[in-house]
């Protein structure tokens, strides 16, 4: 019977006895395309950045994805501080915050904004650095579980963003939650414009083959965010929100001079 079933299998893909696969699944270095690919992304001229400025300008309205570009550090720190005070919670009054613990992130310095002061920010947390076998107790994890629930605005950076598409690639890390870009209704991201690639296809490309990603190897999680939460489950409607952020903000930082 297990015979009958794999020679049917066989025969359905075009496969004779014996026969090896077309392609080896497992390749061991780039293809001569993924080759071209990776030096594309390399050497980007700075119209080719413009251009892919340009594609996700146009990307981003459609998509429901609110687009905010600043040159610095500090305007987009001070922009944040104005979403913050401008946005309502969803559930109840008083406003709660969560980040990750992330050098982008940390570079913001939001906690030492003058017009934050008595706005809770939670950074998530993180493993002991002298010891990265040693798991966060759980008493810090339940709290810190708690304090999402509180937030109304998550805020993250990410690895890559897609111009194509506007989808966000974010690997989970310690420090790195995936519950601050999906229990908060609004999520924040915040992303360098080095960060900007122009294709899915580039994205793929550069996780599989890049040394500095191939030295980290897999993570937890990869996730891809196109915009805010939706969903057309009832009678077709689209409805924001439903199951995750109903708002997203991605903050692009340009390149200071």
């Amino acid at each position: 019977m297990q015979q009958t079933f794999i020679s049917t299998i066989k025969q359905a893909l075009g496969r004779s006895q014996g026969s090896k696969p077309a392609e080896d699944l497992f390749t061991t270095e780039p293809s001569e395309h993924e080759k071209i690919v990776l030096t594309q992304i390399q050497q980007r001229t700075s119209a080719q950045h413009n251009a892919n400025m340009s594609r996700l300008r146009e990307v981003t309205g459609p998509l429901y994805v609110n687009l905010h570009e600043h040159s610095s550090l500090e305007e987009t720190a001070e922009a944040i501080a104005a979403l913050i005070k401008e946005k309502s919670p969803e559930w109840g009054t008083e406003k709660h915050v969560c980040r990750w613990d992330h050098p982008l992130i940390n570079q913001l310095k939001l906690e030492s904004l003058p017009e934050l002061s008595g706005i809770p920010i939670h950074t998530t947390p993180i493993f002991d650095v002298t010891d990265q076998a040693r798991p966060i107790p759980s008493s810090q994890k339940e709290q810190f579980r708690a304090q999402v629930e509180q937030s109304f605005i998550g805020i993250t950076s990410a690895d890559y963003c897609v111009a194509a598409t506007a989808t966000l690639a974010l690997r989970s890390r310690p420090g790195q939650s995936r519950s601050v870009s999906l229990v908060p209704s609004i999520h924040v991201a915040v992303v360098k414009e080095k960060k900007l690639l122009s294709t899915l296809e580039e994205l793929y490309t550069l996780l599989k083959w890049d040394p500095a990603e191939r030295k980290e190897g897999l993570t937890n999680n990869l996730s891809l965010i196109s915009g805010p939460s939706k969903t057309g489950d009832i009678e077709l409607i689209m409805v924001h929100g439903a199951h995750g952020p109903r708002e997203l903000h991605l903050f692009i930082i340009g390149e200071e001079q």
